[in-house]
This record gives structure tokens, sequence and C-alpha cells, in this order.
């Protein structure tokens, strides 16, 4: 379908004014703990209803693209996700901005995910039904399979040693446990009724996170340590480490497309995933941790590379990839369309606004993250007396946005203190979130797969899909393993990323 088709209609002022508006909007959402793109869309949702198609598509788009990105400014600046999907940039973003460099960061931020939502739009333009095909060949064995590749990953967060990665995934998946089984229905260790619905990963994210981060600065106070000014610098990424990291982008970027494509990932899941190639890829894979650039352009190319590929099953099958296409799938109803086949014979101009408008989302989302980098980049030098009031109350706000529930706010004070246990024993804290967003998917799956087939566990190596991420993950593990102990590799010290990619 040629995309010329009523591009006049779709390139209005109104239209352009919304995606604008609409980028903006989302920037500031996913900045802020705890309100995801997912409630920024639901929100601006009636405000669509006297809009015609293509305007209220170019606000919906635009949050959804803005809120994606806007997520790793507070993780870089503040070590708080603004969205799940930003988690994996906290791990080298803030080291990044702590040393100096939290304009470089966020550029990269910025860059990065322009670069995975392109990509992925640019595939959802021109393979948008081929590949949506291969969707429908994921059954629950699958998708089973996928988690433990995700949970495989436990082991590039292991630097102090693979039993307390293995310990933090263990506390994840126990907590993932939390409230109502889904296959069975029946309430486990709920022992409350606000335990029913489980955890809110968001609370658990921004006490793992912010709230951990808020403690120690406090304690170092109190212990009266001194705390050094951190020298802030105004230039942006340069260009050779942008251009040096497009393999890694691309790759990220394919692996977001990908995933967001898979109905009931997500960005979250994406973003691991790349930073876990990436590190793999690398040449400096100690440097992970400490200030990489190459773990932000992968988790930020592929989080962002999931809004083109979860577009996919919702416009070809009426399928929603995740929970915010879902949302969208309820605007398209809205407006009198039917998701599938038939929209794209009877509504090829709205097919084509969407294509388009999510472009110039991305577009948009580049102009004004690059611009913004030198206002978000000030946040830095907030005195902590300042800062830190500011962050706890931002903390409790997003948590009780998550759930409208006091108790989220309980959960995510517990969690804050278990993340500064944690610093406590040098237990990195990213395994335990990235066991309890993925308990629940492995879990639900694997009984499934197990139903399907009369309790024959079989199932998980006669499907080739399933059987060659089950061998991914066993690959993955022994290769962090074996790199580990070999000659000069054991004991080498973390060198900051700085210094030893020569930037």
């Amino acid at each position: 379908m040629a995309l010329s088709f009523g591009i006049s209609e779709i390139f209005t002022f109104g239209n352009i004014l919304m995606a604008f508006v609409g980028v903006f909007v989302g920037i500031i959402i996913g900045a802020l703990p705890g309100l995801t793109p997912t409630m920024g869309i639901a929100l601006m949702l009636p405000f669509t209803f006297s809009l015609d198609p293509l305007p209220s598509f170019a606000l919906l788009l635009g949050i959804y693209v803005g809120g994606t990105y806007g997520g790793s400014i507070s993780a870089i600046l503040i070590r708080t996700p603004g969205t799940p999907q930003a988690v994996a940039t906290v791990l080298d973003g803030y080291p990044l901005a702590r040393s100096g460099k939290a304009s470089e960061a966020l550029s990269t931020a910025v860059i990065a995910s322009a670069f995975g939502g392109i990509l992925s739009n640019v595939i959802l333009m021109l393979l948008a039904g081929q590949i949506a095909k291969v969707a429908l060949a994921f059954g629950p064995a699958e998708y089973f399979a996928i988690g433990v590749f995700g949970l495989s990953m436990v082991a590039s967060f292991c630097a102090k040693g693979i039993d307390k990665g293995i310990f933090a995934c263990g506390i994840g998946l126990l907590i993932s446990t939390i409230g109502i089984d889904e296959i069975g229905g029946m309430g486990r260790f709920a022992y409350t009724k606000n335990m029913i619905g489980g955890i809110q990963t968001v609370s658990a994210l921004i006490g793992l996170f912010a709230l951990t981060e808020v403690i120690n600065k406090a304690v170092d106070s109190v212990h009266h340590e001194k705390i050094e000014e951190t020298v802030v610098s105004n230039k942006l990424v340069p260009l050779k480490t942008v251009a040096r990291n497009l393999p890694n982008m691309l790759r990220s970027g394919l692996i977001g497309t990908f995933i967001g494509i898979v109905p009931a990932t997500g960005g979250g899941i994406a973003a691991f995933l790349a930073y876990n190639e990436a590190r793999r890829a690398s040449k400096h894979p100690e440097t992970f941790g400490t200030g990489n650039y190459e773990g932000i352009f992968a988790a930020e190319s592929a989080n962002n590379g999931v809004t083109g590929g979860a577009l996919i099953p919702l416009l070809t099958l009426g399928v929603p990839g995740d929970t915010i296409t879902a949302v969208l799938m309820g605007a398209l109803t809205i407006q009198g369309l039917a998701p599938g086949p038939l929209l794209f014979q009877n509504n090829p101009t709205v097919v084509n606004g969407i294509y388009l408008l999510l472009l110039l989302s991305n577009i948009f989302m580049l102009i004004l993250g690059l611009a913004g980098t030198r206002v978000f980049m000030h946040v830095i030098r907030i005195p902590n007396d300042v800062l830190l009031p500011c962050v706890m109350l931002l903390c409790f706000i997003g948590s009780f946005a998550s759930g409208n529930k006091i108790f989220d706010i309980r959960t995510a004070l517990v969690m804050g203190i278990v993340g500064f246990l944690y610093t406590l024993g040098e237990i990195p804290a990213a395994p335990t979130l990235l066991g309890l967003i993925l308990g629940s998917t492995i879990e639900s799956n694997m009984r499934r797969a197990l139903v399907i087939s009369n309790g024959s566990w079989t199932i998980f190596v006669t499907k080739p899909i399933c059987l060659a991420f089950l061998i991914l993950s066993v690959i993955s593990i022994l290769f962090v393993a074996l790199r580990d102990v070999l000659p000069g590799k054991k004991n080498k010290e973390k060198k900051p990323a700085s210094e030893a990619l020569d930037i």
C-alpha cells in the first residue's frame, strides 16, 4: 500500500500539533515515577472522544513514544526509573551521570530511543502483515522459554558473585507468587485483602531503586560522610560514540521490535535482553554497570523499539501486544474502527496516518529530548537536602498512583528497606525486579503448556522455537561463567567505562 495515499489528510497543522503536544506530555509523564505511558494514554483518552481518528491518534501515539523515552530521564538523573521500561537504563545511566556526564547520558538515551523507535516504525510499515504471522506460532511453551531466557540474564548482573544474583532473583520470583493464582484462581501468600492483587511492579521498582538511593544518601549524611560535588558537563554524546554504537542500536532495536510483536512481553524484558546481548558482544564487558554508553544505547533502543513492534499484532490481527496497545485498541473501537485485516482495506488513510504519525512522534521526541537535555541535567545540581525530600514525595505519589492504594506506598517502603539491605551485602537489585517481572509469565505459561501436553514435559523440547530459547539460555549462562574463569578475568578490577573505552 502506498504511503502517499491520503498524505495531505495526515500532515495537517492540527495533526502535527497534536503529535507534538502528545510527545511533550508523554515525556513529562514518563519522567515522573509511577506515571506510566499506559496511565497517560488512559487519562487522555476521554479528550479524544470528540476528535477525528487522525488527531486523536497523533496525541495518543505521541504520549506512547514520549512516555517510553521519558522514563530514562529520572532513571539517569536520580536513579529512579520513571517507567518499568527504563530499569535497565539505570544500570549505566546513573553511574555515568554521577561521573559528571549527565548531559551525555541523557543525549545518549534520546538518540538511542529515536533510533529504536524509527527502526521499529520502518519495520511496521514494510513488514507488518508478514511478521505478525510469526507471532501466531508462539504458544505457552514458547512464552515460558522466553521467560527462562530472560532469567538467564541474571548472570550478567553478578559482578560480586553469581550466588548473590541468584539469591536476588529468587526473592523476585517469590514475590511474584503473591496474589491470585492465574491458573487455579486460589490466593497465595495473600495475608491481607490488599495482597490479593499481587505486588505492583511500579511500587517495587520505586522502592528498590529510588527509595534505596534516598536511604543511602540519608545514611551518608547522618554519618557526616563527605559527598563530592558532581561537576556537570554540558557536552552531548560524541558523534564517534554514536557511530561506534550503530550496530549495537540496530541489534537492540530489532530485539525490541521482536519482543514488542510477541504479546504479553513488553519494553522491560526487551531492554534487559538487549542489555545482556550488548554486554556479551562488548570488548569491555567488565565496564557495564559503571557508566558504559553501550548499556544505555542498548536498553533505550530496545524499549523504544517495542513501540512499533507492539502495533504490528494490534493493527494486523487485532491482538494488543502490551497494556499500552490494549488501551490504543480501545481508542480504535471508540472511533468506530475494528483492528485487523479489514482495517487496511476499509481505512487505509487511518493506517497510513498511524505509520507516519508514529514516525513524526519519534522525530519530535529526538528534538525535544536534545533541546531539554541541558535543562534536565540541572537536577543533579540540586542540594541533597532539597532533592531527597522531593524524590521521596514523588515516590509516594507514584506508588499510590500505580494502584490507588496506600498499601502500594507501604510496599515501596518495604522494598526500599530491602534494597538498602542489598547494598550492605553488595547484592544487585536488578535480578529481584527481573524475577518479579518474569515470574508470573514463566509460571503461568509453564502450567498452561503442561495442561496442553497432559503433563508431559517433552513439550518444551519438541517445539523448535521453545527448544531454541532454552538452548540460548544455557549458552548465556555458560558464556558468562566461562568468561569469568578465563586467565586474567577472574580477579580483574572494574574500571570506569570512560577510562576503559577511552572516551
